[in-house]
């Protein structure tokens, strides 16, 4: 029992790194973009180049042995040919309090979170054309990732960023979710939690009624087994958009 609490990793709630700090030598901290249950990011300034980065700070408790670190880091690398996935760089360690902090660097990715995005649309949602474009976008990103055998695992508004839109929408993701090696299930929560983000995108339940079939069809009510029957992969789901035709 003495050994379990010698050996149990520090607990840290946040991390107060002010503007201008170096971290590893060479990261100089801009500010910091925000926070999620294994820790916080920061935008930062690489020196000699100039160049702006994002440098992920992983609580220990949340990380024990580095595994939830070292997850990221290789599935980043692994999807690091797929369009919607932030490019990793590199993993070091910086020390804080005297604590041992393991941090990823990755690209700066400027743009506007989904979910910040829809606040500011009028009425706070997007036309059904507009929602089915935000959604083939997604999933033309998620197809990439299936056809690696991986999952995002974590879809949702505050974990997409837009980085423009107009006849389009360029996405990409943070956030990956470890529920495990990848598996059909993984698969099917992907999809899944797509259409849910169809369904914010036009309102909600609030305005669901009102939408039209085209909309109905991919939803289906939210019904797990419903989307599952016509959607099983991103692949499926982007299939059907590319052939919808419009009355």
């Amino acid at each position: 029992m003495k050994n379990q609490k010698r050996n149990k990793p520090p607990v840290i709630s946040n991390f107060d790194l002010p503007a201008g700090r170096i971290l590893a030598g060479k990261y100089e901290i801009l500010s910091r973009l925000g926070a999620g249950w294994e820790g916080e990011v920061f935008l930062v300034r690489e020196h000699p180049s100039g160049i702006e980065r994002a440098v992920k700070l992983f609580y220990p408790q949340r990380n024990p042995r580095d595994k939830i670190a070292n997850f990221y880091a290789r599935k980043l690398h692994k999807l690091r040919h797929c369009p919607i996935v932030i490019q990793y760089h590199f993993s070091g360690i910086i020390h804080y309090r005297k604590i041992p902090i393991t941090f990823l660097v990755s690209d700066f990715i400027e743009g506007e979170l989904l979910c910040d995005f829809l606040d500011r649309q009028p009425g706070k949602r997007l036309t059904p054309f507009q929602a089915l474009h935000l959604l083939h976008a997604l999933a033309i990103g998620i197809e990439s990732i299936h056809a690696m055998k991986e999952y995002h695992g974590d879809l949702h508004t505050g974990n997409i960023i837009i980085q423009r839109f107009g006849l389009g929408f360029d996405l990409k993701l943070l956030d990956f979710f470890h529920w495990g090696a990848p598996s059909q299930e993984n698969i099917y929560f992907d999809v899944i939690n797509m259409v849910k983000l169809l369904h914010e995108a036009i309102g909600g339940a609030k305005h669901y009624s009102k939408q039209p079939k085209v909309i109905k069809d991919i939803c289906r009510g939210l019904k797990r087994s419903l989307i599952l029957k016509n959607f099983r992969t991103a692949g499926q789901l982007r299939e059907y958009l590319e052939m919808l035709s419009w009355d």
